[in-house]
């Protein structure tokens, strides 16, 4: 079922175009990934989505009936609200529900003859359905999940919203809108303010949404985990892609890459035309050269795909350090909780170390004891030799509001930098022209980013310290990011709940968090610690499985003595062989690639029905797989 339809939708400020002639369709249930670079207007059309502003010129088409819910970034409540009462009013159409319930019972009960009777029924009858189709008696239970899987304690349920960080006041507006359930649900970055564990609730959590979805995020492990399509809004317009963030930019980069082979060899064909025309045109073969002028004004130009400007980067060539360029020796810090205790560890010149764990846990007060910035509450820190740090702090706070950018960044202590090469090294980092005698306090958190990261490359540290880079950033600029880091010849210790991020740079983690204030260092990237604490799970669950089938044997000693029949597993799914689903699987692997391939291609885009037709099939059919994947495993189990 098609929710929303626009045709030729344009949003532009001060004359200047945002975007034009946006062309797309939004079907129930799907959960849409929009991508694009700072200042696409990705926010802009959730905006208009959401009716809270409009387009300049266009269509838009809402289905009647449908609700939408845009995730709001500002605190919407009242002053003396508590954490569970703004979470509970994104329940309000239930309680609705349940205060006509109530008066349905009474008009039940005050019913005077058969028929006034038999119509209060029939009402209480339909809104008890909506009210259990809503799963509407347990709104506690509902609220209760979503404010812990956001992070919430329970002795804070009640607790003025008011008092709450700023932060923590975004969780509440995203607890709010995933109470309500609307039926498009628009969610403008809802990872940020998280740490990994709740935006992994949060994944799984959306997933399990029979809604459709419309998510902006510059998060790429959460948009694999939750995506089924991504939209890529730039240069004014929407590219659409079927599949998850890694699917996209595979497909993309494909795209890409046939674009540009058809464009060169049409520019070869367009070149030999107009030398033939240019020959022939007033000679013996003038028909020819004319029937080729007429074939030429044929041609529909191919147009190779537009990059999205990304900034350079670099942090240049570094001094070289001792081997070891930070050591701890049993360090351990409190304040009103132990962060962490006794913790040990060697850090080696060349490495990229990441620093992950719950918020809380400490993990910015670990990397400033690590580089003398905060004291050890016990045990000592030593700095390599010919260590020079670099620090990155997330609040940007070496960044004065009142400073041109050109000052902010310049170097203090080094006479040999003159002003062509600071706004040479701003423009490196994506910031250009005038922008550069701008003040600060003027600059989009994205372009303050970028200015801070300048400012790293500028003070020649052979140690990088990063207290979350990549919060500011686009996907492009992240990709700068990384490729730098990992072409940074020195030391790089990095705080980030950014997953993907991770994977690309780290080859060493510090995850902080535990309960006994432990530590742990894993040699390996983010995936390598989710593989880790996979096992470990699976290990004390086959632990506590060997317990449990102890206590199952005994108990089914006792039944046998009793004459019991033990309990058999139900099966889920129609018994089959496990070869026969084998082969349907491979036959269904088979017809995603060859769509895969089609999408991959610039043919399949020129006809927008058959594109989504291919889309809608593509989608149904990673479902079947998921479906028959689940019942191979049950075959294989039970057939024996």
């Amino acid at each position: 079922m098609i929710l929303v339809t626009a045709s030729g939708l344009g949003r532009q400020f001060a004359g200047a175009p945002v975007f034009n002639d946006l062309k797309f369709e939004i079907r129930a249930g799907e959960r849409i990934g929009l991508v694009g670079p700072n200042g696409a207007g990705k926010t802009t059309l959730l905006k208009i989505l959401a009716r809270e502003d409009q387009a300049d010129y266009g269509s838009l088409s809402i289905r009647s009936g449908i609700t939408v819910g845009l995730l709001r970034q500002q605190p919407d409540f009242s002053a003396d609200a508590t954490l569970f009462e703004v979470a509970r009013s994104g329940l309000g159409s239930v309680i609705e529900l349940q205060r006509q319930l109530e008066e349905a019972a009474t008009e039940l009960a005050e019913a005077e003859d058969e028929a006034d009777r038999d119509r209060a029924s029939k009402r209480y009858d339909e809104i008890h359905h909506l009210i259990d189709h809503q799963d509407g008696y347990a709104i506690d239970h509902q609220i209760e999940h979503v404010l812990g899987g956001l992070g919430f304690d329970p002795g804070d349920f009640h607790r003025r919203a008011s008092t709450f960080s700023g932060g923590q006041q975004s969780r509440m507006m995203l607890a709010k809108l995933l109470l309500e359930n609307p039926d498009l649900m628009l969610l403008d970055e809802p990872s940020n303010h998280l740490d990994i564990e709740t935006t992994s609730w949060l994944e799984e959590y959306l997933t399990r949404r029979n809604v459709a979805m419309v998510i902006v995020s510059h998060d790429r492990y959460f948009l694999d985990k939750v995506a089924v399509k991504i939209w890529e809004l730039h240069d004014g317009r929407i590219t659409a892609y079927p599949g998850n963030y890694s699917r996209y930019w595979k497909l993309r980069g494909e795209r890409a890459k046939v674009l540009e082979r058809q464009y060169e060899k049409q520019q070869e064909t367009i070149a030999d035309l107009q030398d033939y025309i240019r020959k022939y045109s007033a000679g013996q073969r003038a028909k020819q050269a004319h029937d080729r002028e007429k074939k030429l004004a044929r041609v529909e130009t191919v147009e190779p795909m537009r990059d999205i400007e990304a900034p350079v980067m670099g942090f240049g060539e570094v001094d070289r350090a001792g081997d070891v360029v930070i050591e701890t020796r049993n360090i351990s810090k409190s304040y009103d909780k132990k962060l962490f205790e006794n913790f040990n560890v060697a850090i080696e010149r060349g490495r990229c170390v990441g620093v992950l764990g719950p918020n809380g846990s400490g993990k910015s007060t670990l990397i400033k004891i690590l580089i003398g910035r905060l004291k050890p509450d016990s045990g000592e820190v030593r700095l390599g030799h010919k260590v020079k740090v670099g620090y990155y702090d997330q609040g940007l706070e070496v960044l004065p509001p009142e400073t041109p950018v050109v000052r902010a960044v310049w170097p203090e202590d080094d006479p040999s930098w003159v002003q062509e090469d600071v706004r040479d090294l701003l423009a490196r980092f994506g910031l250009k022209g005038d922008i550069a005698f701008q003040t600060v306090g003027k600059l989009s958190g994205g372009e303050k980013g970028k200015a801070a990261l300048a400012r790293l490359a500028a003070t020649g540290a052979n140690v990088l310290v990063m207290d979350e880079p990549t919060n500011h950033l686009d996907i492009w600029a992240c990709d700068s990011l990384e490729r730098s880091i990992r072409e940074f010849e020195g030391t790089v210790l990095v705080v980030s709940h950014d997953r993907y991020f991770l994977n690309q740079v780290a080859d060493r983690l510090i995850v902080l968090g535990d309960a006994d204030g432990r530590g742990r260092v894993i040699e390996g990237d983010y995936d390598t610690y989710l593989g880790m604490t996979a096992r470990e799970s699976r290990s004390n669950a086959a632990a506590d499985s060997d317990a449990e089938t102890a206590r199952r044997a005994e108990v089914s000693v006792a039944k046998t003595a009793s004459n019991a029949k033990p309990e058999k597993r139900k099966r889920k799914f129609a018994y089959r062989k496990p070869g026969d689903i084998e082969q349907e699987i491979a036959g269904l692997e088979s017809e995603v690639e060859s769509i895969e391939r089609t999408l991959g291609t610039p043919a399949a885009w020129r006809d927008p029905i058959g594109a989504r037709d291919l889309q809608l099939r593509y989608d149904d059919l990673k479902r079947k797989l998921e479906n028959l994947y689940a019942h191979w495993e049950e075959a294989v189990e039970l057939n024996s």
